[in-house]
């Protein structure tokens, strides 16, 4: 069994999702006829394109820090935080598919674990950083 479960499986759930979201694109460029390799032409499938681009733009962040968080501060924590990136970036996902200006919400979502596991990671490694006080 995998010594980080959470982990493993809030790794998964990234990935349903941003496959998920390559699959709203797909079907957006054949409804609203844009034809590949074009990125822009109709306001709808732009939303569609930018929501998949913006998420493929934050996988760096949160797939590393998911399992730094794993291996440093816990793995149900990294879980937890995996999830809500997840539930953000769903939240992201709609508002900005009904207008751009209501992606906000999303974002602060997805945004928050994102920060959060930066700061426990930086915070467990100065703890075990050589001559750091026990």
């Amino acid at each position: 069994m995998s010594a980080y479960p959470f982990a493993a499986l809030a790794t998964l759930l990234v990935l349903v999702v941003y496959a998920a979201l390559g699959a709203v694109v797909s079907r957006a460029r054949t409804k609203y006829g844009v034809a590949a390799p074009a990125v822009t032409g109709n306001a709808d499938f732009e939303r569609r394109y930018r929501v998949q681009m913006n998420t493929l733009e934050q996988m760096p962040l949160i797939l590393p820090l998911l399992w730094l968080t794993a291996a440093l501060v816990g793995d149900l924590w990294a879980g937890a935080a995996g999830l809500v990136w997840v539930i953000g970036r769903i939240v992201y996902a709609r508002g900005y598919y009904a207008e751009a200006a209501r992606r906000e919400a999303g974002f602060i979502v997805s945004a928050v674990p994102v920060v959060a596991m930066f700061v426990a990671v930086i915070a467990a490694l100065a703890m075990r950083w050589p001559g750091s006080a026990p």
